[in-house]
């Protein structure tokens, strides 16, 4: 096991601890975008030995392979008997698709403004702790906005982040509304993930293959 693989998992056993202790024995919540780092982050949750549920965000303008990656994976751990759950995504009350939202909202998505990340990607998980497979290594945005350990709230000015564990105290008595969202690959370069999903012999989308 690689120091990077052993610090990964050590982040998700406490995220798993801390979610049992603040949300009266509520499991992880692993998030899964059907992508690779989020099957990495499977893995290591499953090596982990810990309790968790299995969450995905359906945006409605995934790839039919993402949506039938997502579909088998989830089919593997229901055998498991692991809890899986797909979210529908919602706007004002009522279901949207990416199709639907750009005329409410008068334009596309763009980088400046992102309303499709809050309302298909980043639904879910209020009031709980989950995992993303969030990493330093895809932009430099991330490198300064990201870490191991973030408390959210509703107002993106009022996140948190800790790297590592230098506040525990902090973490434990932070509100129970917000959203804890645990890292535990945001250390890791794009060679670690392949060599990780190589060495485990980890099914990926196939649209990596294309």
């Amino acid at each position: 096991m690689t120091d990077k693989e052993q610090k990964a998992i050590a982040r998700l056993q406490e995220a798993a601890f801390y979610s049992e202790r603040l949300y009266n024995g509520a499991p992880l919540i692993v998030t899964t975008s059907g992508g690779k780092d989020s099957d990495v982050c499977l893995t290591l949750a499953q090596r982990a030995g810990i309790r968790f549920e299995v969450m995905h965000n359906h945006t409605t303008a995934d790839a039919p392979e993402t949506v039938y990656h997502v579909r088998e994976t989830f089919r593997g751990l229901e055998e498991q008997g692991i809890k899986c759950a797909v979210n529908m995504p919602r706007y004002k009350g009522q279901p949207v698709t990416m199709w639907s939202l750009i005329p409410q909202k008068l334009m596309p998505p763009t980088r400046a403004v992102r309303y499709c990340c809050d309302i298909l990607k980043e639904r879910g998980g209020a009031g709980r702790m989950i995992t993303t497979g969030v990493r330093w290594a895809e932009s430099t945005k991330r490198r300064k906005n990201r870490a191991a350990l973030e408390i959210t709230s509703k107002k993106k000015e009022n996140k948190i982040l800790l790297n590592d564990n230098d506040d525990r105290r902090l973490f434990e008595t932070c509100t129970l509304k917000a959203k804890r969202i645990c890292n535990p690959i945001i250390d890791w370069t794009d060679f670690d993930v392949w060599d990780y999903i190589e060495a485990e012999h980890i099914q990926t989308n196939p649209l990596y293959q294309c």
